[in-house]
């Protein structure tokens, strides 16, 4: 979600002046309350030795705030049109750098191998890409100290998902293995221009020192995790069967072994319960 931060009649004024016409497929809203702006630097903790990643800057009001905070500021904007404003609007904070280009495919290796530090990451994701570039931060979590987002409420409801419902997942599982999760607030869509149709949520995400439960071997978990819940409304047995994995031709007694009815539906396993289905299902 693309953010600035101003009142109404002047975020019109500034799209008009420099003929900009908000792009939904790149899910641009741009936020009109300067509060909401003020939380989300709050929440991020930032200080002077800070290096921040900012995602979807927009028309900027973001990075300035985090600019005067931050030792330097790291922004990626796929809009080129954004990019030619926002580098003019900072010209006079030379601890920001601006990157157009999209952040899926971005190198995270290579645009941060010189940080002495992981960086905090600053983001008002676009609806569209926030769950896979969750997935992106945390297989390279080791580049990164934080995670604040601004996303779809929808999203971080499923971030948070206990076993059981429907909003429980992959995403709810690889996100609280290695994270400690806190949904600080919600968004209404009138907190924006143009509105969008649903909520958002802002979160913040710190690593855990130590995962939740063992994972000996992550790949194979992930797998297993991803083969489960494609098929979530079958039974466990079944959900594995249309895997497609290399799984033991002894799947039944090796599953009994250590205490899960294969009658079940992969969306009630725990995180240790699926810990423990990966081991003892390794080819």
């Amino acid at each position: 979600m693309r953010i600035a931060v101003m009142d109404m009649v002047s975020i019109r004024q500034e799209l008009k002046a420099y003929g900009l016409i908000p792009r939904k497929g790149w899910g641009q809203h741009f936020l009109i309350d300067r509060n909401i702006l003020n939380k989300v630097i709050q929440i991020a903790q930032i200080n002077e030795k800070d290096v921040v990643l900012e995602v979807g800057p927009g028309l900027g009001e973001m990075t300035i705030g985090l600019a005067k905070k931050a030792k330097r500021v790291i922004t990626v904007e796929i809009d080129s049109k954004l990019v030619e404003i926002l580098k003019k609007k900072v010209m006079d904070y030379p601890n920001v750098e601006v990157i157009k280009g999209d952040i899926l495919k971005v190198d995270f290796n290579k645009l941060l191998n010189q940080e002495k530090a992981p960086v905090k990451v600053v983001a008002n994701l676009p609806y569209q890409i926030s769950t896979p570039l969750l997935f992106r931060f945390i297989e390279l979590k080791k580049l990164f100290f934080s995670l604040t987002l601004m996303l779809q409420k929808e999203v971080a409801e499923r971030m948070a998902a206990p076993p059981g419902g429907k909003e429980y997942g992959p995403l709810s599982i690889f996100v609280q293995l290695v994270s400690n999760l806190s949904i600080r607030f919600f968004v209404k869509p009138t907190a924006f221009f143009p509105p969008p149709k649903v909520e958002s949520a802002v979160i913040h995400m710190i690593w855990k020192e130590k995962s939740m439960v063992e994972v000996k071997d992550e790949e194979w978990f992930k797998k297993i995790v991803k083969g489960c819940f494609s098929y979530r409304r079958k039974t466990l047995i079944n959900a594995l069967k249309h895997s497609d994995l290399p799984l033991p031709h002894d799947i039944e007694p090796k599953v009994k072994k250590i205490g899960i009815d294969l009658q079940r539906r992969p969306e009630t396993l725990s995180i240790q319960e699926l810990a423990n289905l990966a081991e003892v299902l390794k080819p």
